[in-house]
């Protein structure tokens, strides 16, 4: 075995060493790394376990169950509070004037009319004779003196109602009391999962049943090519004992150059056979994900595989009716298609929760300012006289002051409800019916292809089984009838057509029987694959699908 993969290692070398000559020394240097790269050494259960951990299929089929997840987080989130932050600055640069072209300010006693008429009253009623009632224009020649003494400028004629800024800030916090549709969404993202979830597993499945087949297929040629190396080996020897008997005259030439045509095509099969084994080999490695210059030299053989305690699978330790159940019970396929039945259900229930109510409880603070460019004021109150009209006095606010700011804070329910949509949600419930209905149809039909799929495997794997129990006896019988012919031949009895006759016949039946070896092998793997679960603990460590 170990010369048996060095030469093969030699064979892989040789084109790249006389492409690195020829091409000259950039690509000489990359020889040595080739050739200095050790073999991984691969069992069946290293070759699985790196196939699941690089292969795409099983990748994606994890991050949309992570998808899953994160859709549940989502669907949770329409049931918790919602808390909103809204705010926003408005800068008014022409504000137009809402009693613009009227007399309303006539009609609420402007020109000083009005203070004009309290302070003559006043006068009038206070009980001093010196202190009479005056006249509108005395008045006014008053007022504008002390404006003129306090040194105050009033505002000009500009837009009372206007304020250069405007803030606005709010904080809404709201809560779902009842909600059908949100509800059915937290189901419905869980059966979702567990979608996701039996999809993965199958795939895990899936992935493994192809790498399995194809170490076993690789195997079988690494086995196929030992078998025609002993071809050559027998037909070496054959040629050193006929090219001896010729060189004594016992028998003619001519049989000398028949041992050396059987020579020449053994080992041109042998080299289609190792051929066969490199291309098995690299089918492997890219069925595992690794890289093609990676070697790599296989752990056990065919004979191993199925002598682990494996070989009493077969129609006698499990019945067609067992094996079917099982396989209905436990492939995460058909799991995974009842779960889609499940969710298309929470669908359409999903659907008819849109001709329910929703009630939301509501609370929202806000905060507006309007703050204007001159945050001065003229004070109009005389705080020794307040009974004095002539005052004027000029006050300062800041930016932050209490007059520009104002908070408010209020809590309430909200509901809606939708009467009529134009039947649209009608028509929804509709939809999600008929898909509920062709899920149920795919999942009826996925159940009569598992069954079929089970009786196959459990058919092939019992077809197997007797092949292998009549190739081996014809295998000893090959091994024997060889060692006889052989002897005749050493006596003078029997030709060397006779010997190469049952040379051919020991090479045929062992390869025979590396077949039926395979087959019965490749048949568990598609029986395990097909009832979704190992048949036994040997397969369990690799095949077994965990959550």
């Amino acid at each position: 075995m170990p010369a048996l993969i060095l030469s093969v290692c030699a064979a892989l070398l040789l084109p790249s060493t006389a492409g690195a000559q020829s091409a000259g020394t950039s690509q000489s240097s990359d020889v040595p790394r080739s050739t200095d790269a050790e073999p991984l050494v691969l069992t069946i259960r290293e070759a699985v376990q790196t196939a699941l951990k690089n292969n795409p299929d099983v990748r994606a089929a994890q991050l949309d169950l992570k998808e899953a997840n994160a859709r549940i987080q989502e669907a949770w989130g329409n049931l918790y509070p919602s808390l909103d932050l809204t705010g926003s600055y408005t800068r008014n640069v022409v504000t137009a004037n809402p009693f613009a072209g009227s007399d309303a300010a006539s009609l609420i006693g402007g020109g000083g009319q009005t203070e004009w008429l309290a302070f003559n009253e006043r006068q009038r009623l206070d009980g001093n004779k010196g202190t009479d009632p005056i006249t509108f224009p005395e008045f006014q020649r008053r007022d504008s003196l002390a404006l003129a003494q306090s040194g105050v400028t009033l505002g000009g004629g500009g837009n009372p109602f206007s304020v250069a800024n405007e803030f606005r800030g709010g904080l809404q916090l709201t809560q779902t009391l009842y909600s059908k549709q949100a509800f059915t969404s937290v189901k419905g993202s869980r059966e979702f999962r567990d979608v996701s979830r039996y999809a993965r597993n199958r795939q895990v499945q899936v992935v493994t049943n192809e790498v399995v087949k194809a170490f076993y297929q690789a195997l079988l040629a690494q086995e196929r090519a030992r078998v025609l190396q002993k071809r050559v080996e027998r037909a070496k020897k054959t040629l050193r004992e006929v090219s001896t008997r010729v060189r004594r005259g016992v028998i003619p030439k001519a049989q000398r150059l028949g041992a050396r045509v059987e020579l020449s095509n053994a080992r041109t099969q042998r080299i289609e056979a190792r051929n066969a084994a490199r291309l098995a080999r690299d089918q492997l490695t890219r069925t595992i994900g690794l890289s093609p210059e990676q070697p790599v030299r296989l752990e056990g053989s065919l004979e191993e595989q199925y002598s682990n305690g494996l070989q009493q699978v077969s129609l006698e330790t499990i019945s067609m009716s067992k094996a079917v159940d099982q396989a209905i019970k436990n492939r995460p396929d058909l799991k995974r298609a009842r779960r889609n039945v499940d969710l298309r259900e929470i669908q359409t229930e999903s659907s008819r929760a849109a001709f329910y109510p929703q009630v939301e409880a509501v609370a929202n603070f806000s905060y507006s300012g309007r703050v204007p460019d001159d945050r001065s004021r003229i004070l109009t109150r005389n705080p020794q006289d307040p009974t004095d009209p002539f005052y004027y006095a000029e006050q300062s606010r800041g930016f932050f002051h209490d007059n520009f700011w104002n908070p408010s804070f209020s809590v309430g329910l909200q509901f809606n409800w939708n009467l009529f949509s134009g039947f649209q949600r009608s028509a929804r419930v509709q939809q999600a019916q008929i898909k509920q209905q062709r899920a149920e149809l795919r999942r009826d039909r996925l159940r009569r292809a598992v069954k079929l799929e089970v009786r196959k495997a459990l058919r092939d794997l019992e077809n197997a089984r007797q092949r292998i129990e009549t190739q081996r006896a014809n295998v000893r019988r090959a091994e024997l009838n060889y060692d006889h012919v052989s002897k005749r031949v050493s006596e003078g009895v029997a030709t060397q057509l006779k010997l190469r006759e049952a040379s051919e016949q020991l090479d045929q039946s062992r390869l025979n029987y590396l077949q039926a070896v395979y087959d019965y092998l490749v048949a568990r793997a598609d029986l395990e694959t097909a009832l979704g679960q190992p048949l036994t603990p040997t397969s369990k460590s690799y095949l077994m699908t965990r959550r």
